[in-house]
This record gives structure tokens, sequence and C-alpha cells, in this order.
């Protein structure tokens, strides 16, 4: 209690007769270079689409976009956030891909006063006890896909899961999620290192544990060169494999191909959810980049315009913290993933469905929704937050 009343007397205090802003600000903080390049350029993609739809322009007003590479570094992402709110004075800062980057600049965003709008990672600990007013997820929380995986999993009546997952942050709350809802034992549970690309010793320590099941969760680069090495060692015809939408990205499956055909993922969006949103955003996507979108750039598409409707809600008015908050958490705007409402934690309630990669009618491989594993999840942590 105590804590929130500070957070109320924080922004009432900032909550100062505002005039409009000339100009909206964004610092676009995100991993564009190594094996997590690839997330972060869909997202930025996603997000420049998104401004294209807005005709240029956030909430009516002109907007300045600084784009900076964080080379999945925290210290460099760090520098980064220090620049965009003490120098450029951003509105707001978003792009973010890694659980481990968004540690690194949450407090410079937050002792800045500038509201933290992530388009991927959803730490845990944001999402309970250390919630706080200025941060918002326009993804999900990191272990919402394994939960969401770990239910699909357990229905199946696997008993003796092998879990592999990258030893950061991130990889434990979705190996965490994924144990909250398969009830089963395990063959193993391995973490290898973040950005790691060759996986045969964990490959080797697979088959002898000799599982009835799979569960991975490796993004980007690592996950790519994992599927194709597990198909390689022709351990897919020993050991059914499950992964999590992430694992199974639109990006993912145009470079591993066939590997890829007939897996099982969670995710909380798909090529063809039926919602005007969503059809404009994937043949707008296609047509200006040449590919399919994944969830990734859905997620930059929505940060955008979640940013674009509060600030249009203010009337320019961003200084209004405040009133700024409360726009964000109206979040007034149509989304990709169609209906969108922030819990108490800002954070979003939402659908997990369950998706199979098959052929579409252009010989692509895609993910086609089969299942909806959960409705209207809120996530685990939101009980723990007191605001």
């Amino acid at each position: 209690m105590k804590k929130q009343l500070l957070w109320l007397a924080l922004l009432g205090a900032l909550s100062l007769p505002a005039q409009a802003a000339d100009k909206i600000k964004i610092g676009f903080i995100s991993t564009l270079s190594g094996p997590g390049g690839v997330l972060g350029a869909a997202i930025r993609d996603g997000f420049n689409l998104a401004l294209e739809h807005t005709g240029g322009k956030v909430g009516g007003l002109p907007v300045e976009v600084i784009v900076e590479d964080d080379q999945q570094k925290p210290d460099v992402a760090k520098q980064l956030a220090d620049k965009m709110t003490k120098r450029d004075k951003v509105d707001f800062v978003t792009g973010v891909v890694f659980q481990n980057i968004m540690q690194a600049i949450e407090q410079p965003v937050f002792q800045a006063q500038t509201y933290l709008i992530s388009t991927n990672t959803g730490p845990s600990d944001l999402a309970g006890e250390r919630c706080n007013p200025l941060f918002f997820a326009a993804a999900w929380v990191s272990d919402s896909y394994s939960e969401a995986s770990g239910k699909n999993v357990n229905d199946k009546g696997y008993k003796n899961v092998f879990v592999i997952a990258p030893n950061y942050p991130g990889g434990k709350d979705v190996v965490n999620g994924f144990k909250r809802f398969y009830k089963g034992g395990y063959a193993g549970e391995v973490y290898t290192k973040l950005g790691q690309l060759d996986y045969a010793v964990e490959l080797s320590q697979l088959r002898a544990a000799k599982p009835d099941a799979v569960f991975f969760f490796l993004p980007g680069g690592m996950g790519v060169n994992f599927l194709k090495q597990y198909h390689q060692a022709g351990l897919n015809k020993e050991f059914p494999l499950f992964g999590t939408g992430w694992s199974f990205d639109q990006d993912t499956l145009a470079a591993v191909g066939e590997p890829t055909l007939g897996a099982l993922n969670a995710a909380h969006w798909n090529l063809d959810l039926d919602n005007p949103q969503n059809k404009k955003f994937v043949a707008d996507f296609e047509k200006k980049y040449n590919r399919l979108p994944n969830e990734f750039a859905s997620q930059g598409y929505d940060a955008l315009m979640l940013i674009d409707a509060a600030v249009r809600d203010v009337k320019g008015k961003v200084e209004d913290k405040e009133a700024l908050r409360k726009a964000l958490e109206a979040a007034n705007f149509k989304s990709v993933r169609g209906a969108f409402k922030f819990n108490k934690n800002h954070f979003p309630i939402q659908n997990y469905y369950l998706r199979q990669v098959v052929k579409d009618d252009k010989g692509r491989f895609v993910n086609k929704t089969v299942a909806t594993i959960f409705t209207d999840h809120p996530d685990a942590y939101v009980s723990a937050c007191k605001m």
C-alpha cells in the first residue's frame, strides 16, 4: 500500500498543466545484429509499418524515432537508455527483445520518468511485485507461451520430457511457465549459453536421456540452428518436439523449412487470425517487405499503435504523466490480435492458440491455428502487483 501511495504521489506531482507537444520522440532500442538480430529486425519492421499506417505521425503529431542497436549487450543498452532519456529527452522507449536487456535499461528509463513499452520481453518481476506504472508490455509475460505449451504437452499425456533453454532470466521464466502446467516428469533440463549455435553436446545428452518428448525454447538464430541439427541427427524420428511460438515463428520456418512441418507450438497471434486489422497488417507487411510477418513483427506493430492511441487520447499532452498512463491503460487501439486489454499490472489478458506448421497454397511453411488453448488468460504474477 505504501509503495502504491508513493507511485500515486509521484505521478500526481508530475500531472501539472501541460501543453500539447510539437513533436513526439521515441527511443527504439533493439537487438539488430548477431544471432538475435532477426528478432529485433522483425519488431522494427512491424513498428515502421504501423507508423506508415498512422500517416507517419503519432497521435496526429510529427514523430522522431531514434533507432539504436543494443548488440544484445546489456552495457551497450544501458548507455543507449541514458543517452535517449537524458540527452534526447524521448517521450517513450520501446523495441527491446531480450529480458537481460530490459533489466539493464529499466531503471535509467524509470528514473527519467519515461514510459517503457515492451515489444517482446515480459519479465516476471515487472508483472508481479516490481510492477511499475511506467512499464507496459505490448506482448506477454515471458512464460505465458510456455504455459500454453505445457498444458498442450500435458493434455497429450507425455510423462518424461527433456527441456532445453538458454541460461538467462527469460529462459528460466519460460521453463517455469512450462512446469506450471506440465505435471509429468523430466528426463533432463539443460540451459545453454545465450547466443549458442552448436548443439552437438546437448543433442547427445538428449539422445542418452531417452525422453518421450522434447520441449525447447531457443529464440532467433539459436532456434534455427537447433532445429536443423535436431533433424540432421535424426532425433525428429525418435522424440516428438514441442516449442513455443518463438521457436516456430515465420522467419524460422522460412530458414529451416521441411524439418518444421507438422510441429505444434503455442502463441498469442497468428497470420490467420480473422480480424480486419490483422488482415491488413499481414497483407501490407508482405507487400512492403516481401515476406510474411511473425509474432515479433505483430508486437512491434501493436506497440506503435498503443503509443499512437495514447498520445491521441491526451491530445498530445505527453508531459501529463498521469493522463498518459490512463490513456495507455485504456489501450484504445485496434490490435492485430483482436480485442486487447491490460490487466492491472500493465500486461495483456489475451488468448493463446495451438498452431501447427503446414504448407500453404504457395508452398510456404506457415503456422495454422488449430485450437485455442487459453481464453482471456492472465499472467501468473498479477496478484503480487500492488498498483
